[in-house]
């Protein structure tokens, strides 16, 4: 469901100078068609994105709207293989494969036609939409391709086709320089965000805390340790809990695995039995299946926390460590992907690469609690300096008017040759 909020609602975080920027760089965007095109409209960190960011760009004068890929378990399984292949995993594509893929997005395509052909501006997200462009020949406007996964070791099948799809789009999208794969358009580096105004990340009350600990039955005698992410190998909750089972040798605490799936994910119910397998004879560790609206849950979860874990193996950015450094609680994170951008070893968290190395860190900042207060305010301070969805939006309308100089110099262009 859609949190509608107005841009003066962010000015008291944000300051009145990144909202002027904002209405400054609209003002030659008015009336422009604005399409997003993700595969899920709940669960994972692009529908959190395009939640605010819609609305948003429609109150600055955009005509944006929002349309998802629809498809079968089938067509969603050989996406979560371009996922994981490009993310390194190896995956071999079999004809069979790319016939149930494209023959999905051309049902899809149908449907979508008449709003992609005629928009100004297409924004294509991640490898589920990506054969869209060849679909439409007589596109009016300029095409990108916003790529959200660690795409810097990708699979060379799953590449190789890939970039097939994505070569000829105007420009694209990766959050980090080093994800960027060779492509004959420009290519920028644009860091996702969060809305700090979301239920997700509100302000809530000690004893709307207090309630959803209680609900969960989950004790705060002891610290409590938490990881908020999709029930995903890459995400690695079975080494968290193996951190967690060498801490509590020495420290007692509680861990709390906390997540969901995506309708774009069917590896999540494998995946969620091997945790409940792992986790079944420990009464400190609780895992909680959440539906995907759980906002106020997660928000309440994170603040009840002592320290949040993203433990990842791989990771596109990692909105859950924005969120928690956002409520002043340091972050042990895996060494990958985004979470490198956002924790800084003693300063905001710690990277780790391995089990023991996340219980060391955890056992650090446990003893150290003037160490664990310090490291929380700065990374409050850092994420309102870096990740909010203002200086984000910001950057895309960059984008949007450099695409629409562009293509205002090539219809010039071309007229003077007439």
């Amino acid at each position: 469901m859609t949190e509608t909020r107005t841009l003066a609602s962010y000015e008291e975080i944000a300051g009145k100078i990144a909202i002027s920027q904002l209405e400054q760089l609209s003002k030659n965007l008015k009336g422009a068609k604005v399409v997003h095109v993700n595969s899920t409209r709940e669960g994972g960190g692009v529908a959190e994105i395009l939640n605010w960011m819609v609305p948003l760009m429609n109150e600055l004068g955009l005509d944006t709207s929002w349309e998802v890929v629809e498809g079968n378990e089938g067509f969603f399984d050989v996406t979560k293989a371009f996922h994981n292949g490009m993310q390194g995993s190896p995956v071999k594509l079999t004809d069979e494969m790319i016939k149930c893929y494209e023959d999905t997005l051309k049902s899809n395509f149908i449907r979508l036609q008449k709003k992609l052909e005629k928009a100004d501006f297409v924004f294509i997200h991640d490898p589920q939409p990506a054969a869209f462009l060849d679909m439409c020949p007589n596109r009016k406007g300029k095409w990108v391709w916003r790529c959200h996964i660690d795409s810097s070791n990708p699979s060379r099948d799953v590449w190789k086709y890939i970039k097939s799809k994505v070569e000829n789009y105007d420009a694209s999208i990766f959050s980090m320089p080093n994800f960027a794969q060779p492509l004959p358009h420009p290519q920028f580096v644009i860091a996702p965000s969060i809305d700090p105004l979301s239920e997700k990340n509100c302000d809530l009350s000690s004893g709307e805390i207090s309630e959803t600990l209680s609900k969960y039955n989950i004790p705060d005698k002891f610290p409590i340790l938490t990881q908020v992410s999709r029930f995903d190998k890459f995400k690695d909750p079975l080494g968290v809990i193996d951190a967690f089972n060498e801490l509590i040798k020495t420290i007692p605490a509680e861990l709390v695995l906390a997540g969901g799936g995506a309708t774009d994910d069917p590896e999540g119910k494998v995946v969620l039995e091997d945790v409940y397998k792992a986790a079944k004879d420990n009464e400190h560790i609780h895992v909680l299946m959440l539906p995907s609206d759980s906002h106020k849950t997660i928000n309440a979860l994170q603040r009840a926390s002592t320290i949040v874990i993203q433990k990842s193996i791989q990771e596109g950015f990692g909105l859950t460590v924005t969120e928690a450094l956002l409520k002043e609680k340091p972050v042990i994170g895996g060494n990958v992907g985004g979470i490198r951008l956002q924790l800084h070893n003693h300063y905001t968290g710690f990277l780790v690469e391995t089990p023991e190395g996340a219980a060391l860190r955890i056992r650090e900042l446990l003893h150290d609690e003037e160490k664990l207060n310090r490291m929380g305010k700065i990374a409050k301070q850092f994420v309102i300096e870096n990740f909010l969805l203002t200086r984000h939006l910001r950057e895309y309308l960059t984008l949007l008017v450099g695409l629409k100089c562009e293509l205002t110099n090539y219809v010039l262009t071309e007229s003077s040759n007439c």
